[in-house]
């Protein structure tokens, strides 16, 4: 019965201590840094991704590194060539048009419901994350910016209560963080913020169906600012990236 259990607690905190942290909530803490940094753009699209050099960062074993980089992969977010290994996924433009066009589909038929469902707390809320997208920007934390815009768009959808339509508008704005990277200009990275006002209003209101006009003309004018031109791969400088 008494099997060892206080063992783990004895086991080095330190990420660089070796490769024993490979529980499950470490794995997750991993997934959300590497997640992060794709959406934020510190890793750009067609960086590889080497299993030792990540397992070196974290201090955890590669095969943990290559489970979170399989779990990343089914999310689109990375991509697994045999024998190259894992680089952050790079978008075709017929796949940048096919991710937005989704988008157009599924959140614009949304915003009915979610017109019907908001409360004020929610509106709140909604407002508060628009507002530091908008502090974001103004700073030039472009990054940022576009991690609260997907982040907006996600919770935003949430509000409809239909949990699977969420979850994939989720992996979607997470696409569209790799499309921006790699199509989008440093100028227009990300959503025009004050469009999330107007829409938050519209939904308080209970004007679903112009709510939807409003998200379509919304993620039109995102669209519009992409400029088709493939860039360069580069090798990422993955200590400076994961520094604590």
């Amino acid at each position: 019965m008494n099997q060892r259990q206080p063992e783990p607690e004895h086991r080095p905190s330190s990420p660089r201590r070796g490769k024993d942290g490979d529980g499950a909530e470490r794995h997750e803490a991993i997934y959300r840094s590497i997640s992060d940094a794709i959406i934020e753009h510190r890793l750009k699209p067609g960086a590889r991704l080497r299993e030792d050099a990540l397992s070196e960062v974290f201090g955890v074993s590669r095969t943990g590194i290559r489970k979170i980089l399989q779990r990343l992969a089914l999310e689109q977010l990375v991509t697994l060539t045999p024998r190259r290994g894992a680089s952050v996924t790079r978008p075709t433009a017929d796949e940048a048009k096919d991710v937005f066009d989704a988008r157009q589909m599924v959140e614009c038929g949304l915003m009915p419901e979610v017109a019907r469902r908001l409360t004020t707390e929610e509106a709140g809320e909604l407002r508060l994350l628009s507002e530091r997208e908008q502090r974001a920007v103004k700073e030039g934390e472009h990054s940022a910016g576009i991690r609260l815009s997907a982040e907006f768009h996600t919770r935003l959808a949430r509000v409809s209560g239909n949990a699977t339509l969420a979850d994939f508008v989720e992996r979607l704005c997470f696409r569209s963080s790799l499309i921006l990277a790699v199509y989008g200009h440093p100028a227009h990275l990300g959503c025009e913020t004050h469009d999330h006002d107007a829409l938050i209003a519209c939904l308080e209101a209970g004007e679903g169906e112009t709510a939807a006009a409003l998200m379509s003309q919304h993620l039109k004018a995102v669209e519009a600012t992409l400029s088709m031109v493939e860039e360069e791969e580069e090798a990422p400088d993955l200590q400076a990236i994961f520094a604590s």
